[in-house]
């Protein structure tokens, strides 16, 4: 079934798969960064499998950013809230749980915590427990160590991330920072960190680099299933460790606890070995 949903003043449009029988349940499905279109794989995946157990499927098109800015986790979250009206009126009373992939692995608790009323439970495939600017540093560091590269780029890196990533937050000007990019991008290994060869003309662009989780973990009280056991994008053990500490901090609770073999971006048995492949995909969160 096609449909839209007023995500704050834009139309987003959507696709609602039913069960041919009985609804027992609903799950929206929230977006990584990379993978904002309702016909990815992962999400039509769900679509075909969660309807014959009688779980109503709910994805739409993630909304667009403005003027080169991320789309921020308070609109997305109030995305899922629309999403879960939407579900909710074609298939009735009935839970309705969140799955979220990568970036939407932040969004889906975030709405959890701000509407427990609506969210009954919480699927997250590579959640990261970390900050955005912090998993970001993670994970390119570790396509350069799967790809090769020893400890001096890596550290090279890790000094060019921390160099942009004060730009981005008006710390540093951008004539610094453009000059840290143009000297990196002449290294073999820079299509595979996810940074523009030109800055942003203005700081700012990515305002939730520093959005803590680890409180808003704090404050979900529906089950949670967590997948990922390895990652080569987010940091699991620092993951699960915030987790863990939210979990305990805020007794009684009632969350789940799942894994699987292996969890990367996009979330399949093998992950991306190409520098090619690499340049042609969208930074995963």
């Amino acid at each position: 079934m096609e449909l839209e949903l007023d995500g704050a003043g834009v139309r987003l449009a959507a696709t609602l798969d039913l069960p041919v029988g009985p609804v027992r349940g609903g799950m929206v499905v929230l977006h990584g960064a990379g993978a904002g279109h309702r016909s990815y794989f992962c999400y039509e995946h769900l679509a075909r499998l969660l309807p014959g157990a009688g779980i109503a499927v709910l994805r739409f098109d993630r909304r667009p950013g403005v003027d080169g800015h991320d789309v921020p986790l308070t609109d997305q979250a109030a995305d899922a809230v629309a999403a879960i009206d939407v579900l909710r009126r074609h298939a009735g009373d009935v839970p309705v749980g969140l799955w979220g992939l990568s970036q939407g692995a932040w969004t889906a608790p975030l709405t959890a915590a701000l509407r427990p009323d609506l969210v009954a439970f919480l699927v997250l495939v590579s959640s990261s427990g970390v900050s955005p600017a912090a998993q970001m540093r993670y994970g390119t560091a570790e396509q350069l160590r799967l790809h090769g590269y020893g400890d001096a780029d890596r550290a090279e890196l890790g000094r060019l991330r921390a160099t942009v990533e004060a730009y981005l937050r008006g710390d540093l000007d951008r004539a610094t920072a453009q000059a840290a990019v143009d000297r990196a991008a002449e290294r073999p290994w820079f299509p595979l960190v996810y940074l523009p060869r030109e800055l942003p003309d203005q700081p700012g662009t990515w305002r939730d680099m520093d959005f803590d989780p680890a409180p808003v973990f704090a404050r979900v009280a529906c089950p949670v299933l967590f997948y990922g056991t390895t990652d080569a994008w987010v940091p699991i053990d620092a993951s699960v460790t915030a987790w863990r500490r939210a979990t305990a901090a805020a007794p009684p609770r009632p969350p789940s606890a799942g894994s699987m073999a292996a969890t990367t971006i996009p979330p399949s048995t093998g992950a991306r070995t190409s520098t090619a492949s690499a340049r042609s995909t969208p930074p995963p969160c």
